[in-house]
């Protein structure tokens, strides 16, 4: 038997840029991207707002708009395929069977003139096959496992007749109606409260690991990505600056951005500290500055960083870092 298989990504992100194409120049919203998940584990992508985390996931299931935004460079493969080589035909079976998304706003995912049933029963209808009744049996199935009281009832509501809460687990239901191998959760509970976000994140954990399903967590949460992630990615300006395994990145942070982002959640009881916020603003991505990207923001900032942008660095086994001087070396 191979002893490597069982450890092989199920989906393997290389060197990926997604360039939006304007009046105003091109803007590089993910620029050499590479990560990799394994199944059945949760990676998580942080980052500020605007950092390339969303555009990184629309890339993979390839529905970036075109124009104005293109897929330049770059190699997704998933199950031993390079999605961006496939047709169209060959990703449309792809999208919600194998690699399902659940998107930030439920409210606008969802169609507001057609039931929930009929959304969640197309899904089974157009990937497996089935006729009408029963789709709509496994759809109240679906809405039952995503724990929405009287799924028989909810079934025939509108999106707009469904709470927040509601409508999230019902794009949760969506996304997960096909087993797939992989799903994408991009903000799913932003628009939510703290109980509700903390029941639904804790239903999409249990579900996932029940089906064996890998997950990709996009979020600006630093406190999600410590509860439900086993590795992270942290992203700024297109780029990944950090990836480690959730304990490492929260102890040992290796780049000043992920020290910055740590340092600005709230801690309770002995170790409550003043927030520290982090200077500046995020660069435009059709501007960039010279060398590292972070530098204008950096407080270890040395003339090295303003001339050349660095590269990805491994700076111990499974931790890597795209910094000349990793905060191990500035604190050492």
């Amino acid at each position: 038997m191979n002893q490597t298989e069982p450890t092989a990504p199920i989906l393997k992100v290389s060197g990926l840029r997604t360039y939006f194409f304007t009046g105003e120049g091109v803007t590089k919203a993910v620029d050499g991207v590479d990560f990799e998940v394994h199944r059945g584990e949760v990676l998580g992508i942080v980052g500020e707002s605007g950092c390339g985390k969303s555009v990184t996931a629309l890339s993979i299931l390839r529905l970036v708009a075109n124009p104005p935004g293109r897929i330049v460079d770059g190699a997704v493969h998933f199950q031993g395929r390079d999605l961006l080589q496939l047709s169209d035909r060959e990703m449309r079976a792809v999208r919600g069977k194998k690699i399902s998304m659940v998107f930030q706003d439920p409210l606008a995912s969802l169609n507001p003139v057609l039931r929930v049933g009929y959304q969640l029963a197309e899904v089974f209808r157009y990937h497996l096959g089935l006729d009408r009744v029963k789709s709509l049996a496994e759809s109240v199935k679906m809405l039952r496992a995503t724990e929405i009281p009287s799924p028989a009832e909810r079934v025939r509501n509108y999106p707009h007749e469904m709470s927040g809460g509601m409508r999230q687990r019902a794009m949760i239901a969506m996304a997960l109606a096909c087993q797939p191998a992989l799903m994408i959760a991009d903000e799913p509970t932003t628009a939510l409260d703290v109980t509700v976000q903390a029941q639904v994140l804790k239903l999409m954990k249990e579900i996932c690991r029940a089906r064996d399903t890998a997950m990709i967590l996009i979020t600006h949460d630093m406190g999600v990505i410590a509860n439900m992630c086993k590795r992270v990615a942290v992203m700024y300006a297109g780029r990944v600056v950090e990836y480690a395994d959730v304990f490492t990145l929260f102890k040992q942070p290796a780049h000043p951005y992920t020290e910055g982002l740590l340092k600005s959640l709230p801690r309770l009881g002995a170790k409550a500290n003043r927030l520290e916020s982090i200077e500046g603003q995020p660069p435009m991505l059709n501007n960039l500055p010279p060398g590292c990207a972070y530098g204008p923001r950096c407080r270890y900032v040395q003339d090295r960083c303003r001339q050349e942008a660095p590269p990805l660095t491994e700076v111990k086994p499974g931790h890597e870092v795209r910094c000349y001087f990793p905060l191990s070396a500035v604190s050492g």
